[in-house]
């Protein structure tokens, strides 16, 4: 059995006093959340600040990137050295928006993968396909060419310390979320492509998150799918109440599946 993940991502927003505000209100929230994990992401400026309110609590600290490298002269660059002497355990990798924006290549997220994998983070490697390549039909080739190439030259049994997010482009941001039979069915082509590059009881080890304007409104429909582990979360988890919320009907709803 999965244990269902819950991943906050606060992107780029929050001042140090508005990331505390927040970070207080889910440590508050969440003294004991049971059957699911939780993980925060905020901007870099924010992770020390929230790292001290969140102590040794049950929410876990995540960075929103790193990068390849463990040191070296890279201005303005996070390593994830940097990141586990923060107290991280978790980095999100590939998100579409730096592939988008920034031009992170498939190649640069495979090094950042394994840069994560050897400070002993965890990597959430997000894959997702845009909607003019949906329209095409291409969904199941984007996702599969990410994924390989996100974990090309990867040792077997590293595959299993990875957690993957499928986040559509087309859902990003916009209001419009895949539906639960969409999401199920790209988790499963996933898994599917997990068994081959690794083992099938790797894969089936593996948590598969969706992302996509996930909200408290469609987390429990989307989460009581079998092959989707939690949620990637953006916007909603800027609002601690609405986040609660989500953590709430995915532990639920993964207590459910153990009975």
């Amino acid at each position: 059995m999965r244990m269902p993940l819950v991943i906050g991502n606060w992107k780029m927003h929050g001042t140090l006093g508005e990331a505390r505000v927040l970070a207080t209100a889910l440590r508050d929230g969440l003294k004991r959340p049971r059957g699911v994990e939780v993980v925060c992401c905020p901007p870099f400026t924010a992770l020390a600040a929230v790292a001290e309110i969140l102590g040794a609590g049950p929410i876990q600290l995540g960075a929103q990137t790193c990068h390849h490298e463990a040191a070296g002269a890279h201005t303005g660059e996070v390593s994830p050295a940097m990141l586990a002497d923060l107290g991280c355990r978790f980095v999100l990798l590939g998100h579409s928006e730096r592939r988008r924006e920034l031009g992170e290549s498939d190649g640069l997220i495979n090094r950042k993968v394994g840069a994560a994998l050897a400070h002993k983070l965890t990597p959430v490697l997000c894959v997702g396909e845009s909607a003019e390549e949906r329209r095409q039909g291409l969904t199941f080739t984007t996702v599969e060419g990410q994924l390989r190439a996100g974990l090309a030259g990867l040792a077997g049994d590293t595959l299993g310390r990875i957690v993957l997010a499928y986040e559509p482009v087309w859902a990003i941001g916009t209001g419009v979320t895949a539906t639960p039979g969409q999401a199920a069915e790209v988790h499963g082509y996933l898994r599917g492509l997990l068994s081959e590059l690794a083992s099938k009881e790797a894969a089936q080890k593996t948590r598969i998150l969706y992302g996509g304007s996930v909200s408290a409104d469609n987390a429990d429909a989307l989460v009581a799918e079998p092959e989707i582990d939690g949620a990637l979360v953006g916007g909603a988890a800027l609002n601690a109440q609405g986040f609660i919320a989500i953590v709430r009907k995915a532990a639920r709803v993964g207590a459910a599946a153990k009975e």
